[in-house]
Parts: structure tokens; C-alpha cells; sequence
């Protein structure tokens, strides 16, 4: 039934200006019309999108949100530079480096949280 919909990340946020600085500036992402005030739209990778809605700060303690890139190395890195903030994780079998890159087998992975609370992930394409 939904194996070909269109699926797109929803996530709120305390402060939709906040939110559209660090989704623009510090991850890149694009901007697109948004359907109506106290919300923002952005356009990722393969026409995935993100959705933001203005609402109080939520306690999330999950993975809200996961990019999948080629070379999780340097994206980390450039992200860095740009002043993102990567988590550092030592629980079981995630444990993360110095760059917060965690490696499980074949995965790799880093977490960051945006300024709003929202967990995203970075995970290498060939996890």
C-alpha cells in the first residue's frame, strides 16, 4: 500500500527561525515555500524532505531524523568545520571516536542534535 508513497521526516520546533538558520547554514539543506506560517519545508538528498513545525520544545531521546551520505568521514568533518556539534557515545556496542563517528560491524554512524532537541543521524550509504 505504501511501498511507493512519499515519506518525508516531521519535526518540531521551539523556534522555526533557529531551526531554519541551522537547517540552511550549518547542514545546507534547501528551503522550499512552505504551506503555511510556523512551519519551514527543506528539500535533502533523492527528493527527501524534512517538514518543521513551530510547537513548545519536545524531549526526544530517539534518532528523529537520518541522512544517509557516501563518505561519512568527510561529511562529518565538513559539518564540523561549519561549527556542528557531533555526540559522543559510549554505551555497549556505540561507541564513538573523536570525530563521534561509531562503527558496529558494517555500519557507521554519527549523531548530532539540532538546536531545537531533535536527534539526526549521519550514516554511511553502505550500512
Amino acid at each position: 500500500m505504501l511501498n511507493n508513497a512519499f515519506v518525508m521526516a516531521t519535526l518540531p520546533v521551539e523556534d522555526i527561525k533557529r531551526a531554519v538558520k541551522f537547517y540552511t547554514e550549518k547542514l545546507g539543506l534547501k528551503q522550499l515555500d512552505s504551506p503555511e506560517e510556523g512551519s519551514a519545508i527543506f528539500e535533502a538528498g533523492d527528493g527527501s524532505q524534512i517538514f518543521m513545525y513551530q510547537r513548545a520544545r519536545t524531549k526526544a531521546e530517539h534518532t528523529a531524523a537520518t541522512f544517509g551520505v557516501d563518505d561519512l568521514e568527510a561529511t562529518v568533518k565538513s559539518l564540523s568545520a561549519r561549527g556542528v556539534k557531533f555526540e559522543q557515545y559510549d554505551m555497549g556496542p556505540i561507541k564513538t571516536n573523536e570525530l563521534g563517528i561509531a562503527e558496529d560491524g558494517n555500519t557507521k554512524a554519527a549523531w548530532l542534535t539540532d538546536p531545537e532537541g531533535n536527534i539526526l543521524a549521519i550514516v554511511s550509504r553502505g550500512s
